[in-house]
């Protein structure tokens, strides 16, 4: 039973811990509400597990084997991140509906968590000191951390929506889109 609480804790503090996935959840609640940020959620969540599954079942060995992959994951993650903030940065304010076609998306959230070096380290560190060469551990711990990761980052999304409601403004919501970006280009930065 230890065992599965010390899963448990190192899923909710790597979830739930600042990062970028996190970030752009949270501005994705901000702008577009909590029921439409779920697509984020949801496929950041789907790409996490996906990359920590595969991670558990021998994807580890590839990378040993291969640097230079692990070198040129690290800096398209790097890429992605800085163009979204990019984005975030330029991001007009506007609410809702208004955007309806450019809410957050399944896709761009699970494809966030494969370019994401946190995710990287998260996957390999806490299959290394959880599940090692258990293939039974493998899946459980997976099937934990997505329910973990699911609701963080679902938490992040809805703190998003609170603080929606006392930004009635494009301009404020520009400026803590700016904000929001600033800090997502320095949690790329301190990954390295």
């Amino acid at each position: 039973m230890s065992l599965y609480l010390s899963m448990s804790l190192f899923a909710l503090a790597a979830s739930i811990s600042p990062g970028p996935v996190n970030l752009l959840g949270l501005a994705h609640g901000v702008q577009y509400g909590f029921r439409a940020s779920l697509r984020h959620v949801t496929g950041a969540t789907m790409g996490f597990t996906l990359l920590l599954l595969l991670i558990g079942l021998g994807l580890h060995e590839v990378l040993a084997r291969w640097p230079v992959v692990t070198v040129a994951i690290k800096w398209a993650g790097a890429a992605f991140l800085l163009y979204m903030a990019w984005k975030l940065f330029r991001a007009d304010g506007a609410l809702g509906d208004k955007r309806a076609g450019q809410a957050p998306s399944y896709w761009q959230g699970a494809l966030m968590q494969w370019l994401n070096p946190k995710a990287w380290l998260a996957a390999v560190a806490g299959m290394g000191a959880f599940a090692g060469s258990d293939s039974l551990l493998v899946w459980q711990f997976s099937a934990l951390y997505w329910v973990i990761c699911y609701l963080s980052l679902a938490c992040w999304a809805y703190a998003g929506a609170a603080l929606g409601q006392y930004l009635h403004s494009a301009a404020r919501i520009r400026l803590l889109n700016r904000l929001l970006a600033v800090l997502l280009l320095l949690s790329t930065v301190l990954l390295f």
